[in-house]
């Protein structure tokens, strides 16, 4: 693949260096300086894909210059949550092809079907209450992190009412994220660590891949149910 990079700071560097050492041509860096410049757009066209893990501020300009350029675009960036609707639309309305998630990590996307089996199961018995807490770096700038939203979105499917997000920025945390049923006899916690960003770099590149031909927009959850589907019939 020949790809185009958006953001250049520890992320993009982490992907730029996995992508060469896949063999993948890395044709293209853009920093957040470049968003919103049209011009670049004739500088995308060709390419097989764009990944952005650049800042919240810049995704939706991003998006423009791939819808234009005719480029799959996989958004790694967390923290636009609220442009999410408007940059669904730009590709279902232009046939563009997209990937965004909020987080990148297989063993998180995993994490995420573990804790939705989990609620349905607890959420049968009044006296399991849910909650999350989640952990960061300090130079994590949203708070809580989509992962943690993510979560609380699956928690939602079963239990009404807010469920409490706690969230923490300091020092050299590495991503930490834990949901609890607490109830007066006991608790029962689960508990996901990222030991690196290497699973983060692996899973944009994987989508990168898995995009190529496609038309839309899916979630990097639907990437790993088509997988998981895809095991089951070996």
């Amino acid at each position: 693949m020949r790809i185009a990079l958006f953001g250049h700071g520890a992320m993009g560097r982490l992907v730029e260096e996995r992508a060469r050492g896949e063999g993948q041509e890395v044709a293209l860096v853009l920093t957040s300086r470049d968003a919103g410049r049209e011009e670049l757009a004739d500088q995308l066209r060709g390419l097989d894909a764009a990944i952005d893990f650049s800042v919240a501020g810049a995704v939706a300009a991003n998006a423009r210059l791939c819808v234009l350029a005719n480029v799959p675009l996989v958004i790694g960036t967390t923290g636009w949550r609220e442009e999410e609707e408007g940059v669904r639309r730009l590709f279902e309305e232009h046939g563009g092809a997209l990937v965004y998630g909020a987080n990148f990590s297989i063993g998180v996307n995993l994490f995420y079907r573990v804790v939705e089996r989990a609620a349905e199961l607890f959420a049968r018995f009044d006296a399991y209450s849910p909650f999350i807490e989640e952990a960061h770096h300090a130079r994590k700038r949203d708070a809580p992190s989509g992962t943690a939203l993510k979560l609380r979105d699956k928690l939602a499917a079963s239990y009404e009412g807010d469920i409490p997000v706690a969230s923490t920025r300091a020092g050299h945390i590495p991503g930490t994220h834990r949901v609890g049923f607490d109830s007066a006899a006991d608790q029962v916690l689960l508990t996901h660590t990222a030991r690196s960003r290497e699973g983060f770099a692996a899973g944009a590149l994987a989508a990168a891949r898995w995009i190529q031909g496609r038309r839309g927009v899916y979630e990097f959850t639907e990437m790993i149910d088509e997988m998981l589907r895809a095991s089951l019939k070996t």
